[in-house]
């Protein structure tokens, strides 16, 4: 089992879920996060320091959202890893409006 990064992360892409995660399991481009299968350890420790709950157990995605499972696993074998926290994109605002977070 592992977790996956959702949609929510689109045009925001915090890495606060980053700076909690034992591993290097995280990796990036220039719209969001993803999370290599191989490497996440499901501890769960980035789920609640996601500010968008884009992260979900896999097991708990619905039919909408399960195609994030290979979406994840296709795009961080060849993005780079991410272990530092970066500062959000300058839409992060916007999107924790959108999904009326903020």
């Amino acid at each position: 089992m592992t977790h996956v990064v959702t949609a929510n992360c689109q045009r925001c892409r915090f890495t606060d879920c980053v700076a909690t995660c034992p591993v290097t399991c995280f990796h990036f481009d220039d719209g969001m996060l993803y999370i290599d299968p191989e490497e996440c350890i499901d501890c769960g420790a980035c789920v609640p320091a996601c500010p968008v709950q884009a992260i979900h157990s896999e097991y708990d995605l619905d039919e909408t959202m399960a195609l994030w499972t290979e979406i994840n696993a296709e795009r961080a074998r060849y993005l780079p890893v991410i272990n530092n926290k970066l500062a959000p994109l300058p839409t992060a605002e916007d999107k924790l409006r959108e999904l009326g977070l903020l």
